[in-house]
């Protein structure tokens, strides 16, 4: 599985749990650090929980496990470090306040039509 395909599978994870902002930025070139950003925000930390749950659940059957997982105490900011994709699950104003977004603006961001449910 490429690392474009296991950040379409996470986007399909998150969105069939009602995430919300869907993104997938693409850092390659960039950075080290892997080859995308999925970042998605819950409503609160029950369901940013939940969106960790289903990304793991997910590539879990796949045969793909986190090499690290951060923040899944509070639920404020969880970060599952796959490799060549980093998911960044936040709490609305968590995701506010960092602006992953604006700090990675030089990335690419991933067209996702047709992949997450429009609002």
């Amino acid at each position: 599985m490429t690392s474009f395909d296991m950040a379409i599978e996470m986007v399909k994870a998150l969105d069939s749990k009602k995430a919300k902002d869907i993104q997938v930025v693409d850092i390659k070139g960039l950075s080290t650090l892997g080859d995308y950003f999925v970042i998605a925000s819950g409503q609160s930390t029950t369901q940013v929980r939940a969106l960790a749950d289903e990304v793991d659940e997910r590539l879990s059957k796949l045969g793909i496990e986190p090499k690290r997982v951060e923040g899944y105490g509070s639920s404020l900011w969880i970060l599952q470090d796959y490799g060549d994709v980093i998911v960044h699950l936040f709490n609305q104003e968590t995701r506010e306040f960092y602006a992953l977004e604006r700090l990675w603006a030089d990335g690419k961001q991933v067209d996702l039509t047709g992949v997450v449910t429009p609002d």
